[in-house]
């Protein structure tokens, strides 16, 4: 067996595990990186990266088809799901390659094969030339997280998320199980593209841990575009009749089925924390625990991404896999996961920062709330989009603590959001700052200036 020594040994090349590699490579650490599949983990190749290059593809056919409102006269002959396919791969493919170069200019070791973590200080990869041993003084966990299959029967027969990515023909019918984050973006890129799209959902509301305003018009939005929903709805089984697939769930007291094509399962994520009965980690709720420090109940050894729990978002693990290996190399550092902004790539968008009303509430604190209307925003109504708004909340001194955004490129507007959450800013500092006009963000300044006030464009 090949034997190696390192500063820091690193289990999975998903954002947390490669984030960490190159910061740790940064202070100056040796550093290998044990990664069984594509370098980039499930965001860069079965996540956030494919979904979103068919969104541009879901983006581009609802432009179409609200194209007469400009002017336009023309007609959506054919879609060729293959060629979307086809670049979405394009897509996936530089950016892993990239990153591998990227990883590679930093002088990271890379091992391609599955990890087994043997005790606190090594790691034996199972490679195909046979099997590696890795002795390190610090360890990092992060391996990441996979579907969820729900324990019914007929499951098998579902597709997966990662299943789902590889289609090159489109269905002409879709059942998804679960209105999360997953399903409801899916439900966005195959509705666009014509399929007829039905979503059940255990929860009687969308989104149970957000604004329930913005959830309560994200339905009604969903719903215009065609996409039905079934809520309060436990699924009991799936069944195979014919070429179709007939979903049973049961509604109150009554059961009801849904036939599709195609089904995909979409109830959340597994933690791939089971695999490391070689050390005594606290494990609780399937994620392993760790403090602010992204330190596990092991000396030595760190975890962070989707396997320590709590929201499973890419840019949550970079900063995870960022402070595991600042800690790792003897520099205090923690997380403030009070301003981490949460995105859902829907049609309009949805994404937030800080707290709901709801939470402040429960924090005890009398929040203050300042709204605004897309409807009454210039460049929105520009664009044709002109649904959605802002809502920003504020402490009973004026400090933003939280802000939700339904619209138009409300991914790109949360930034300003969590800077201000981030920076214990004033509602009123931001009534103050000067934004451009016409721009989406002037929602963020009324909303603010209600606040503070001062509210300009609204009665």
């Amino acid at each position: 067996m090949e034997k190696r020594t390192t500063n820091i040994a690193i289990l999975g090349g998903g954002p947390a595990g490669y984030v960490a590699a190159i910061r740790a490579a940064q202070l100056g650490a040796e550093v290998i990186l044990i990664e069984e599949k594509a370098l980039g983990g499930v965001c860069l190749n079965v996540g956030c990266i494919p979904t979103k290059a068919l969104l541009a593809t879901a983006s581009l056919l609802s432009n179409i088809s609200s194209a007469k409102e400009h002017g336009i006269t023309c007609e959506l002959k054919s879609i060729d799901w293959s060629v979307a396919a086809a670049r979405k791969d394009r897509v996936v493919r530089s950016q892993g390659l990239g990153l591998e170069q990227l990883l590679n200019a930093k002088n990271i070791t890379i091992i391609k094969g599955r990890g087994r973590v043997v005790s606190a200080h090594e790691i034996i990869a199972e490679t195909t030339e046979g099997e590696v041993s890795i002795h390190c003084r610090k360890m990092i966990l992060a391996t990441g997280s996979s579907p969820k299959i729900l324990p019914i029967p007929g499951a098998e027969l579902a597709l997966t998320s990662d299943d789902i990515l590889a289609l090159t023909e489109l269905p002409s019918s879709l059942a998804i199980i679960g209105a999360g984050v997953i399903g409801l973006e899916f439900a966005t890129i195959f509705s666009a593209a014509g399929v007829k799209v039905t979503l059940i959902e255990l929860e009687d509301r969308l989104l149970s841990d957000e604004d329930e305003g913005a959830a309560r018009e994200l339905l009604k939005l969903l719903k215009r575009q065609g996409i039905a929903f079934k809520l309060g709805a436990e699924v009991l089984r799936i069944e195979q009749q014919g070429d179709a697939l007939t979903i049973s769930y049961r509604s109150g007291n009554r059961e009801q089925t849904v036939a599709a094509q195609k089904m995909l399962m979409a109830a959340g994520r597994k933690l791939n924390s089971d695999i490391f009965a070689a050390l005594p980690l606290a494990i609780e709720g399937g994620a392993i625990v760790v403090n602010d420090r992204m330190e596990t109940s092991v000396p030595d050894v760190y975890a962070a991404g989707d396997v320590i729990g709590g929201k499973l978002l890419a840019h949550l693990a970079f900063a995870e896999g960022k402070t595991a290996a600042e800690n790792a190399l003897g520099r205090e550092r923690s997380l403030n996961y009070n301003a981490v902004p949460s995105c859902i790539y829907t049609n309009p968008e949805y994404a937030t920062a800080g707290l709901t009303e709801d939470q402040a509430i429960e924090q005890g604190i009398n929040p203050r709330v300042g709204t605004f209307s897309f409807r009454h925003n210039g460049r929105a109504l520009t664009l044709g989009e002109r649904e959605g708004f802002v809502k920003v909340i504020a402490d009973e001194n004026g400090i933003i603590i939280g802000a939700h955004i339904l619209g138009p490129e409300a991914s790109e507007m949360i930034s300003e959001m969590t800077l201000a959450v981030t920076l214990g800013a004033k509602a009123e500092v931001l009534a103050d700052m000067i934004h451009p006009h016409p721009a989406l963000n002037e929602a963020l300044w009324e909303a603010c200036s209600a606040i503070a006030g001062q509210a300009i464009h609204q009665i």
